[in-house]
């Protein structure tokens, strides 16, 4: 991902492959797709269905974040392409999970499932955690709280624990705000003239 501090001053100019920086589109879409699922995670949407991230699944938080990551491929941004394209194909794999596989399944079937789902994307998340620490400081607490956030589920899930599930909705929630915040950073250091600008802090590691 390209939400760097050490990018503020090439934003204000045409970047080398031609075109704007797709991150903060990326984490919006990330963001928001998480906020609706971790809602309903957290027992928030009591009067609701709770498959109101269902849609976004696969038009925001799946399509668009993978057409952020391939902008990434474009770009010459291996972290950003992977990460993106990644968590695309998470949505849209979870949403034809929904669609496809959960009505057939049991509640712990579905708990299961789900919790073998997100501890594959845990292991990902690891390493992609462990990466990001050459990043900013907004785009590694976005990985930081994702991997609490997937830790809390899958076990939750295996367990059959809905405390655990719904703490993991809670901290999911906190990933969406850590999210879109990043996102936001992502677009006022990309946008030439202004002056406001939300700091993304400087990498762990350099």
């Amino acid at each position: 991902m390209s939400v760097s501090e050490d990018r503020t001053v090439q934003a204000t100019t045409a970047p080398a492959s031609g075109i704007a920086d797709p991150a903060p589109l990326g984490l919006a879409g990330f963001a928001t797709t998480t906020f609706l699922l971790s809602a309903a995670n957290a027992n928030w949407m009591s009067a609701a269905s709770g498959a109101a991230f269902l849609g976004y699944a696969f038009a925001y938080g799946g399509f668009i974040q993978l057409l952020a990551g391939m902008w990434e491929f474009r770009n010459r941004n291996v972290f950003g392409a992977t990460a993106f394209s990644t968590y695309g194909g998470f949505w849209l794999g979870l949403g034809l999970w929904v669609l496809l596989v959960a009505p057939k399944d049991t509640a712990l079937q579905a708990g299961h499932d789900k919790a073998w789902i997100l501890l594959a994307f845990a292991i990902v998340n690891t390493y992609l955690l462990i990466l990001s620490t050459q990043l900013t400081m907004a785009v590694f607490f976005v990985f930081l709280t994702l991997e609490l956030t997937e830790i809390l589920l899958f076990i939750g899930g295996f367990a059959n624990s809905s405390g655990l599930v719904k703490a993991g909705g809670y901290v999911g929630v906190l990933t969406a705000l850590v999210a879109w915040y990043a996102s936001a950073a992502g677009i006022s250091n990309g946008m030439t003239g202004g002056k406001l600008r939300f700091p993304a802090g400087p990498p762990l590691l350099r």
